[in-house]
């Protein structure tokens, strides 16, 4: 591999934006500073332009095995680094669910083959697997993930001696969807009793409703705060949900949480428009919940920016409401989107970094990533923030071919991905050859 140097790059790193130069030896950063040079290196010139760490998307479902008609590990982990992701981590729900350790040694087999991005996966559980779940090695495996509500593949888990069993014994982080399952079937049933098959989209908030979430998610954070376990909650869709969280140090927090990028973007009055492109688990809300979820997100109380990347196809989405399966595609967008945010002022940039790439290092205690600093591994991203383009089906990468953005133009573009020093993405080419890591964690 030859030397990579970034010369002139507006840096964004640990709360501050600062002219620098960055060489990349092999997989790692060897030297930041300014007026670098060295013979023979390949010299990305990014005068102009804004440099990030690589971000970690703590929340994708590659659909692989078994759903790779979605979408599969080689074709989402290239719509991830198009979209500046570097690494992220997969959930177990894919078919078989990967709820034994020879399942979860699969993918990873799978994804040294074929995946563009660095990758880990977590391990899943059920209401009976937790001597699989325990067998689960801290140092290379992201951590366990714990549906408290269902979702697309059936991996409830709503025994509470499981539960506590889990919450009890487990040495890595669980990660949980938290809807109560019982009050979404009750309003589901009075929807459906009025409508059939053909429910209006706009009532998916009031069946997988605000109380079914906070009623999940404030039992999860009980269970943690009994077990001392350490927590973190994904995609919060309420803003009574955001009291449920701390804004102190994440440092000295057990319990984090995670917003994403459709429940900072989309408002319930979309449904109207959209219909099932917006249609996630838990659903897009209201105006308020948004706002109070940006409010939490800027003080501290949410931790993490994400996606919930969760391709289905047209066919699959064109369905009447009962048909229809919750998720869509976002790897690709998500950064711009956040980007776009901060054009329209609402957040800053050096927050986007914390978010999306520091603080996912951190809370899952990544080694070496999540940061541009000097000998950790190369995952850099480059951003033209006045580089203007339209999502069209022509440009979508995701294989299910299809985006809530479509239409919709974005002022900032992806320019260039790194991936453990591997340029695996340049002005809209990527180089095939290329692959990730396995992701490692100090634990």
């Amino acid at each position: 591999m030859a030397p990579i140097l970034i010369k002139n790059a507006q840096l964004v790193n640990e709360g501050r934006i600062h002219q620098a130069d960055v060489l990349v030896r092999q997989d790692r950063i060897f030297k930041i500073g300014k007026t670098l040079n060295e013979p023979g290196s390949t010299v990305i010139d990014a005068r102009g332009q804004y440099l990030l760490p690589g971000v970690i998307d703590d929340q994708v479902h590659f659909r692989e095995p078994g759903l790779t008609y979605k979408g599969d590990i080689a074709s989402e982990s290239k719509a991830a680094v198009a979209g500046g992701i570097t690494s992220y981590m997969e959930m177990p729900n894919t078919k078989p669910p990967t709820l034994t350790q020879s399942l979860l040694e699969d993918k990873y087999q799978i994804a040294a083959r074929n995946s563009m991005a660095n990758y880990s996966f977590y391990m899943g559980a059920s209401n009976d697997n937790l001597d699989q779940v325990l067998q689960t090695d801290p140092h290379t495996v992201c951590g366990i993930k714990v549906f408290m509500g269902s979702s697309t593949g059936n991996m409830l888990v709503d025994d509470e001696k499981a539960l506590e069993g889990l919450f009890s014994r487990a040495h890595l982080p669980i990660a949980t969807h938290c809807e109560d399952e019982e009050t979404i079937k009750r309003n589901f049933e009075r929807y459906f009793d009025e409508y059939g098959d053909n429910i209006p989209f706009k009532c998916h908030p009031e069946i997988r409703s605000a109380e079914a979430c906070y009623l999940s998610s404030s039992r999860a954070v009980a269970l943690a705060k009994k077990f001392h376990t350490r927590l973190h909650i994904l995609h919060i869709s309420t803003g009574k949900e955001t009291n449920l969280f701390s804004s102190e140090s994440l440092e000295t927090k057990h319990i984090t949480s995670e917003a994403c990028i459709h429940h900072l973007w989309f408002t319930d009055n979309e449904y109207q428009q959209k219909g099932s492109a917006i249609k996630w688990n838990p659903a897009i809300k209201s105006r308020e919940d948004r706002e109070q979820i940006w409010a939490a997100l800027l003080d501290g109380r949410i931790d993490v920016i994400a996606t919930d990347h969760a391709p289905h196809t047209w066919e699959e989405k064109s369905r009447p409401y009962t048909g229809a399966p919750s998720g869509g595609p976002l790897v690709q967008h998500s950064l711009v989107a956040m980007l776009e945010c901060y054009h329209r002022g609402r957040i800053p940039l050096e927050t986007i970094v914390q978010k999306m790439c520091h603080n996912p290092a951190e809370i899952f205690q990544v080694k070496d990533r999540g940061y541009v600093r000097e000998g950790y591994f190369a995952d850099l991203v480059l951003v033209d923030l006045d580089r203007p383009w339209t999502v069209t089906k022509e440009n979508i990468i995701a294989k299910c071919g299809w985006s809530p953005f479509e239409g919709l133009s974005f002022r900032s573009a992806v320019t260039h991905t790194l991936v453990s020093g591997e340029l695996v993405y340049k002005e809209g080419a990527f180089d095939p050859g290329k692959r990730g890591q396995r992701l490692v964690f100090n634990r």
